[in-house]
């Protein structure tokens, strides 16, 4: 093992909060900060273009590729799990969407004994961070680094859609990020000028000049060291081959684990942290017992539903031509705007499965295009898309280790619509 010298910080993951920590804690010119990210620098023109992420989510340069276990409540079927593999994280590859919780949700946490987490003690952090279109006041900041932007295109089908559900109850909503989601309005994003902003472009690209930052690509990690209970180090590879040689980075104060939902708690249990049953199952030595590691995951299944429409122009039609490629391919290339520089969803509705509910539990994406699966051509005919997932879901599932080579992906079983509950609020849902 090769030591790679010692680090005040050492943070695992260059995603969305990695970017963040290493920005932040390398404003101290007396910190001394690694990062390090399993994925290459961000060098893809299909990070940068909106429309990209049709290809970034697949593509092993990009993505962790990830699947799911077959699922029951999907009827035997594996979906595809994309996580972003490349500096940024999955922000550089996701919808591009900025969306807050509800205020509610982080009262509640800090109800149940999470100091420092109600809404008003995050959202001084939230504006901190912005550099919001609209500019300054209760909400929202100016100045940080976090672009946030409307959408450069619009379309009548969607304006549509949206008077509709004024007209059945649901209120217009002009931003989803003051606290309150209810509503039905169209989506901000991450965007500046039509060009994705990523937390690579964010927060890392404008200060990796910094003498006290060290950013490191390709870095597989093994796993973290301890003495006694405490972190002490990363074992990570660079550039892994059949041939490598670790390498060993101490960490004089801290080792900040941020590789997301999935591969933390993958991280984690090759560390030596987790069920005693599954550790030593795997002959990884015990560091410290901790049941919950990998469970209780809860996600957003999205569901989908394609309605074809009549005397309505979407981009299934635009698309379908020649020359209306060519028109989008050209809008884009001299005002940034049109379907090119689109979010995977453009207009967004929270609305509540049951009235008495105190604050919304379903949230619908509604796209201009119809296809049967991301990746698959545009359908031939006049549709929209709306897509709904359940805020609350009930069921939980767990990440774990499927070997203790940390080159193995690990086995992800959501368990979605495992609570009755949950299928229940699936069938309101598409019929709301």
């Amino acid at each position: 093992m090769e030591s790679f010298g010692n680090f005040d910080y050492v943070i695992i993951g260059a995603g969305t909060a990695g970017c963040l920590l290493a920005n932040r804690l390398s404003q101290n010119p007396d910190n001394k900060v690694l990062i390090l990210e399993a994925g290459s620098k961000d060098k893809y023109l299909r990070t940068k273009i909106p429309v990209g992420y049709l290809f970034s989510m697949g593509s092993p340069k990009t993505d962790w590729c990830y699947t799911t276990e077959k699922e029951i409540g999907l009827n035997g079927r594996s979906l595809n799990y994309p996580r972003g593999r490349v500096l940024g994280g999955s922000s550089a590859i996701n919808g591009m969407i900025y969306m807050r919780g509800q205020a509610k949700n982080y009262d509640h946490w800090k109800s149940e004994g999470n100091t420092g987490w109600g809404w008003d003690d995050v959202l001084p952090y939230f504006k901190k961070s912005e550099d919001h279109f609209k500019g300054t006041d209760d909400f929202h900041g100016v100045g940080g680094a976090w672009r946030v932007e409307q959408q450069r295109l619009s379309w009548e089908v969607l304006d549509t859609f949206a008077e509709a559900c004024t007209q059945s109850g649901i209120p217009p909503n002009e931003d989803f990020n003051r606290g309150t989601n209810f509503g039905v309005g169209y989506f901000e994003v991450n965007q500046r000028k039509g060009v994705r902003v990523s937390a690579d472009s964010a927060f890392l690209k404008p200060i990796r000049h910094r003498k006290n930052l060290a950013i490191i690509t390709n870095a597989s990690v093994e796993k973290i060291t301890f003495e006694s209970k405490k972190a002490t180090g990363v074992i990570f590879q660079k550039d892994k081959k059949s041939t490598s040689v670790p390498f060993y980075v101490k960490a004089r104060c801290e080792v900040i684990l941020s590789a997301g939902s999935i591969n933390t708690p993958k991280i984690l249990q090759l560390s030596g942290i987790g069920s005693p049953n599954l550790l030593k199952g795997f002959g990884i030595d015990v560091i410290h017992s901790l049941e919950g590691v990998g469970q209780n995951l809860q996600d957003h299944l999205q569901i989908r539903t394609v309605f074809k429409l009549k005397n309505a122009k979407t981009l299934n039609d635009t698309y379908k031509s020649l020359f209306g490629k060519i028109g989008m391919g050209l809008e884009y290339l001299f005002n940034r705007s049109g379907p090119i520089s689109m979010a995977p969803s453009q207009l967004g509705v929270f609305a509540k499965s049951d009235p008495s509910l105190d604050y919304p539990n379903l949230q619908y994406h509604i796209q201009p295009l119809s296809l049967d699966a991301f990746g698959e051509p545009l359908h031939r005919f006049s549709a929209i898309t709306a897509s709904v997932c359940n805020l609350q879901p009930d069921s939980c599932g767990e990440v774990t280790i499927r070997s203790p080579n940390a080159d193995d992906n690990p086995i992800i079983k959501p368990n979605y619509l495992s609570s009755q509950t949950d299928k229940d609020i699936a069938a309101k849902s598409i019929t709301l």
